[in-house]
């Protein structure tokens, strides 16, 4: 594995299959009592930046960090000199020096880019604008769990072409996956993804579609994802983006589109009523919450592959 997980391009399908089998070794061993004094990271520290507020991506890697025996130290945009002026590159120098490995929520892309290319230890994207590697990693792992493989299942992904849908992207070129991205016109995923994913033998399969018709990409759906129509940052729009994205709702009609045993996703947090409804986010076929919860795994396997391989 490399040095840093900025996005998933940077695996290689060797890697991210050792981060499946990892993260569910790792679950296991938090039912064993016996595997309470497992600590592969004693003594190691993970500062984590964060400069857009965080429920899962925070409390997932502190505590991951805590049951393997190492530290997180949260760090806000106003308890760094980052945000009165100080460059990037000291910055990323003086926290190599500190700590063993950062974790960054962030903005613009280029910033964790900027921030592992100076940065002598491994750096780790948390989000930004552009890619939610950690995210979609952690989704495959429990589809994965769910279904048994990923191979020869339909994921839909219904809504915003935002940095879900463009982490999906890459997962999907990278582990041939079956994909299909439904949005609004205007807000596909990111044109420069779509062209370095779209190689001519996956156009021609039909392995990745981005289309406009929600039905379309549903139908006989064995994933149904979804995630808020406005972002963080995007607060403004969300008026538009509620008329825009009519009909891109996971409801129950939509639902009958895809296979009966379809299973449904949502990143989280939801807006309940917007882009998924009550029904569907509760209902038989949901695994949000486990979703959720197996963040703690892979993003715990995402630690020990960069900074303990050998431990389990």
């Amino acid at each position: 594995m490399r040095k840093d997980l900025l996005s998933i391009k940077d695996l290689d399908i060797e890697d991210i299959e050792s981060i499946f089998s990892m993260s569910a070794d790792l679950k296991q061993r938090r039912q064993k009592p016996q595997d309470a004094l497992f600590a592969p990271l004693q003594r190691k520290t993970l500062a984590m930046i964060f400069q857009k507020a965080s429920t899962r991506t925070r409390i997932s890697f502190e505590v991951g960090m805590y049951q393997l025996g190492g530290r997180a130290l949260y760090l806000d945009k106003n308890d760094l000199q980052m945000g009165r002026g100080e460059p990037l590159v000291d910055t990323a120098r003086i926290l190599s020096r500190y700590v063993d490995a950062v974790l960054v929520r962030t903005y613009q892309h280029k910033e964790v880019e900027d921030l592992a290319k100076f940065a002598a230890i491994p750096v780790i994207n948390g989000l930004t604008d552009k890619l939610h590697p950690c995210q979609i990693i952690s989704d495959m792992f429990t589809i994965k769990e769910k279904k048994g493989r990923l191979k020869n299942l339909k994921i839909a992904y219904i809504g915003d072409g935002n940095n879900i849908a463009n982490s999906w992207l890459y997962a999907a070129a990278k582990m041939n996956l079956h994909l299909w991205i439904a949005c609004p016109l205007g807000y596909e995923p990111d044109r420069g993804i779509i062209k370095e994913v779209m190689s001519p033998e996956i156009v021609e399969k039909k392995q990745i579609v981005i289309c406009q018709d929600p039905k379309e990409a549903a139908y006989q759906a064995d994933i149904m994802y979804t995630d808020v129509w406005a972002s963080m940052g995007q607060e403004e729009e969300q008026k538009k983006r509620i008329r825009d994205f009519a009909g891109y709702q996971i409801d129950e009609a939509l639902l009958q589109k895809a296979r009966e045993d379809v299973l449904v996703m949502h990143c989280l947090p939801a807006h309940r009523g917007e882009e998924i409804t009550e029904a569907a986010l509760e209902g038989k076929n949901s695994i949000v919450f486990d979703q959720a919860e197996n963040r703690l795994y892979a993003q715990q396997a995402i630690l020990l592959k960069l900074l303990a391989e050998d431990a389990l």
